[in-house]
Formats: C-alpha cells, sequence, structure tokens
C-alpha cells in the first residue's frame, strides 16, 4: 500500500510503498475516504514538544518510532476483517476512532482510553490515514457515518471530539449561560463554534492574533473575535462577554501568552481548559488560584463514549458543517506545510476522490 511517512523528523514527509497488512483475530482493513491534517500532527513531524525553560518532550523516548505514517482523523470503507470482526458492512464508510490505549489498565477498563499511560494511537504510536489503507485492531472502534461525506467527517475524530470533550469539562450549566471564551481560531476553533451552537450555548469570544481567522470566526457566529496582541486585550474580552465576569475559556493554541491572558480576565471560580499544545512553561502566581478559585484542566482529545455521542449531533444534523479544503493524499507533505506556515482556514483533508 502507498503512505506518506515521516521518515526523519523535521524533514519532508516521503511516498513509501508498505505491504498491505492481512487483518487478524478482531482486526479490520479499511480503504481509506478521507484523512485530516490536524495541527498535533505538526509536533510529531517536528518530534516532539517544548516544555518550556529549554526542555523537550522528545517523542522517540514516548514510543513513537519511525518511519511513521501519520494520521489520526481517517474515515474508511471496509476491504476485509478477520475472523473475530464482526458487524461491519462493505457497503459503509466508518469514522475511525484512533485514541487506542493497551485494552489492560484501569483507564482503558473505565472507557478512558485517551488517558491510558501506553496508548497505542493510530496516526501516532501506529500507522494513520496518510495512505490508502488503514489497519484498526477492533470494529468498536468503527462509527458508521451513512450517507454523510468522508471529508466532512474526519475531522471528528480529532477536532471535533477535542472541542466537544473541553466543552463538557466546562458543563452545559456555564455555556449555556455564558459565553465561553475560545483562543484560536484555527479547524478547531471554527469547530468550536459550531459546537457551542448545536449544543444550545450562549455563543463564543474567539481570542486570535490572525485577522483573516478572525473574520473566519465572525463569519462562523462567533460574539466578537479579539486580537490576542492587544494590550488591552482583557479589558477587549470581558466587554464583549457583555461586562459580566467570565465564566470559561478553551485555549486551543496553549502558549504561555494565551494562558496568561485567560489567567488575568477569568472570574473567581472561572475554569480554563488547555488543550493546545504550542508549548512553552506558564507563569502564573500560584497564590492567585487558590484566591481566585480557578480550575485549570488540561484535556487530551477525548474518549469512545464522547465520540459516539458527537456523532450522533452530527447525524441529527444539529451540527453545521465546518470549511473543508480537500486535497490528494500525494499533496500530503505540502498541505502540513502549508497548515506550519498558518495557511490553512478550517481543516484540509486529504481525500482518495
Amino acid at each position: 500500500m502507498k503512505c506518506y511517512c515521516v521518515v526523519n523528523f523535521r524533514e519532508p514527509l516521503q511516498e513509501m510503498d508498505q505491504p498491505t497488512p492481512t487483518p487478524q483475530g478482531s482486526q479490520v482493513l479499511l480503504k481509506v475516504r478521507a484523512a485530516g491534517v490536524c495541527h498535533s500532527d505538526i509536533h510529531l513531524w517536528e518530534g516532539g514538544y517544548d516544555l518550556g525553560q529549554g526542555r523537550t518532550l522528545a517523542l522517540k523516548d514516548r514510543g513513537v518510532s519511525l518511519p511513521l505514517t501519520m494520521g489520526h482523523e481517517t474515515v474508511g470503507a471496509v476491504i476485509s476483517a478477520g475472523p473475530d470482526a464482526q458487524g461491519l458492512s462493505s457497503a459503509s464508510n466508518y469514522l475511525v476512532y484512533p485514541w487506542i490505549g493497551c485494552g489492560k489498565c484501569a483507564s482503558c477498563a473505565s472507557g478512558m482510553e485517551n488517558h491510558c499511560t501506553a496508548p497505542a494511537c493510530l496516526g501516532v504510536h501506529r500507522a494513520g490515514g496518510y495512505a490508502d489503507h488503514i489497519l484498526v485492531p477492533h470494529p468498536r472502534y468503527l462509527i458508521d457515518i451513512g450517507d454523510l461525506d468522508p471529508a466532512q467527517i474526519a475531522p471528528y475524530a480529532c477536532s471535533g471530539l477535542t472541542t466537544y470533550s473541553a466543552l463538557k469539562k466546562i458543563g452545559a450549566d456555564i455555556y449555556r449561560e455564558h459565553p465561553v471564551v475560545i483562543f484560536g481560531a484555527g479547524g478547531l476553533g471554527l469547530m468550536s463554534l459550531t459546537l457551542i451552537k448545536a449544543l444550545g450555548g450562549a455563543g463564543a469570544i474567539v481570542v486570535d492574533i490572525d485577522p483573516a481567522k478572525r473574520q473566519a470566526a465572525m463569519d462562523a457566529g462567533a460574539l466578537a473575535a479579539i486580537d490576542g496582541a492587544a494590550p488591552d486585550a482583557a479589558q477587549q474580552i470581558i466587554k464583549a462577554a457583555g461586562g459580566k465576569p467570565v465564566q470559561a475559556a478553551i485555549d486551543l493554541v496553549g502558549a504561555p501568552a494565551t494562558t496568561s491572558l485567560a489567567f488575568d480576565f477569568l472570574t473567581k471560580g472561572g475554569k480554563l481548559i488547555i488543550v493546545g499544545l504550542f508549548g512553552g512553561a506558564s507563569s502564573w502566581p500560584i497564590a492567585l488560584i487558590p484566591m481566585k478559585a480557578m480550575s485549570i484542566i488540561g484535556s487530551y482529545v477525548g474518549n469512545l463514549a464522547e465520540l459516539q455521542e458527537l456523532m450522533e449531533l452530527v447525524r441529527a444534523g444539529k451540527v453545521p458543517p465546518m470549511p473543508v479544503h480537500r486535497h490528494a493524499l500525494a499533496e500530503a507533505d505540502s498541505v502540513l506545510a502549508s497548515l506550519r506556515a498558518g495557511k490553512v482556514v478550517g481543516r484540509a483533508v486529504l481525500t482518495a476522490d
């Protein structure tokens, strides 16, 4: 099968021909129909994460080996399956849940495979969707999408799931009564706007330093779009919230500047959900965290049950489609480069068509 792989960190993806897997046991082999290109793929391509103060989390020390076929937002059609894989149709397209755990630990047993400390995530630890085929370990990780467009659906496996899980951590009692501040108006930010609307939320104030992305956020229904680099950004955010205390923020960037700004404008008892992996180190005044009774919560993608819940909303037509830009699989490296350069508005998806 043909795949586009990270052979050396920070070098162009290379086209490779590898043997097409033969599924065993409960495994399922799918023909890839669509594969989203996600910002977290950039960190995989770079080979690590910036922890601040000169420290780096190296992926080679965290179970990631090369060559790596990235791609964790995948829709495919069943080609073949092992003898223990039941209940699948070759006439259907399936969204793949990629955040797979070891299957043995307490996190996995509780349905929180995304919290497993020995993960086997597709597109990270195992071959993903930047290929014409993908091997999935069990049918339970496949969600039938019916006649929905594979390119529109693929990003829900990460950008949709990640923002849905972050909103659940905020809680409906907050996001339905108060505007949520969203840092970042890229693919996840625009997805957040659609999900807040679908869930009956009070709307969102989007913060981004890119004027084009701020305009995209306004076009997608943001209550306001604010330049996070403005010296009075915190005051602008509070004003956009009607002058009322800001209860919650989702940081889809995860940089010192964004977390610091959120700390400044959140009210007592507020929640900061950090999703982004830009990196660096924070310098919060520690005494103010208990004094403000703040909740600072890290949110890593989401679990399988949450993806199933999200897809029920999508199938019910409650989630409006977000901008998707389609590219041929052979363009994987150039699309990733465009994403690194900040030139992608909405979501980029590699397709088989």
